[in-house]
């Protein structure tokens, strides 16, 4: 297609994503400002992660991609030597957009296939050998069911990048979203995020060893949930590749931040002036603090008159 023609078919979609450079001058404009530094540390810290398991190319792999969106990650995967790519998104929107932009960066049509569907009613019957879930995992409501997915096409590795809850246990959190956002979830108004074990768990569940990865931003615009660890990128894998997960840097931040020792006495203070016993005990404890402030003032009142 002429370049008049690109730009016509990008800026007729209502938002955009991801940027991309489409050659000629044609471009898309990611709808948020910081857009642009987001992808790129994602891309690194996520696809430079896989590549270092899978031997620093994705050739002579086929790769799912779930939640596609317009096929940054899809894009980034045929980049990086994949065979071929399978794009599922629940939005017509996003799966338009990922055409538009493999058809313009003139790609072999039978290296890609994008199509609208729900991830737990497709048939999926291509096995494939890597899958990314990038930004899916906390707006669905079927995660166990979503391991079992990875299972069946038989992926023995996955790339999963997703919101937590900060937890030490293995638990997920109920979130509430709206359906009519193009960004949250296609099915059920109520997703749940994992916290970092209840993935690892899951992962294990399903015969998969599961490395949380260590942050490796070199800029933070757009990226502040990663540096407070709600949000984290894990890979997960099986079979020849797990031997190179110990390549990884691994997050080893504890997922909860303690909290500071004056918020903490703060804090049971409070719980104790709540209950009939708290209270009591709170009373005591103002009568010895008031007590010894008095002996101070005498103490401090003799010395005056020395």
């Amino acid at each position: 297609m002429d370049t008049d023609e690109l730009r016509s078919r990008v800026e007729a979609f209502p938002r955009w994503h991801y940027h991309f450079d489409l050659g000629n001058g044609v471009g898309t404009a990611p709808y948020r400002s910081i857009g642009l530094n987001r992808q790129e540390q994602r891309r690194r810290y996520l696809i430079g992660a896989l590549l270092d398991v899978t031997g620093g190319s994705l050739e002579g792999r086929r790769v799912l991609d779930l939640g596609c969106n317009s096929g940054y990650f899809s894009l980034a995967a045929i980049e990086a030597g994949a065979d071929f790519v399978h794009g599922v998104d629940g939005r017509q929107l996003w799966i338009d957009q990922a055409r538009l932009v493999f058809e313009a960066r003139s790609i072999a049509p039978e290296r890609y296939h994008f199509e609208v569907a729900d991830i737990f009613r497709h048939d999926f019957t291509q096995r494939c050998d890597v899958v990314l879930c990038v930004g899916l995992m906390y707006h669905i409501s079927k995660p166990m069911e979503l391991f079992e997915l990875f299972d069946r096409v038989g992926a023995e590795t996955i790339v999963i990048d997703t919101e937590v809850t900060p937890s030490n246990d293995s638990v997920f959190r109920v979130n509430k979203v709206s359906t009519d956002n193009p960004m949250t979830a296609v099915d059920h108004g109520v997703t749940f995020y994992p916290s970092r074990q209840a993935v690892m768990d899951l992962a294990a569940e399903f015969g998969y060893k599961a490395v949380p990865l260590a942050p490796n931003m070199t800029n933070y615009e757009g990226m502040e949930h990663y540096r407070l660890k709600t949000r984290l990128g894990f890979i997960c894998a099986k079979g020849e590749d797990t031997q190179r997960l110990s390549r990884l840097s691994v997050e080893t931040r504890s997922p909860v931040t303690p909290a500071p020792v004056k918020f903490v006495h703060r804090l049971q203070a409070g719980i104790l002036a709540r209950a009939p016993r708290g209270r009591a005990l709170a009373r005591e404890r103002r009568a010895e603090r008031a007590r010894r402030e008095g002996i101070n003032h005498q103490a401090d009142q003799l010395k005056r008159d020395d």
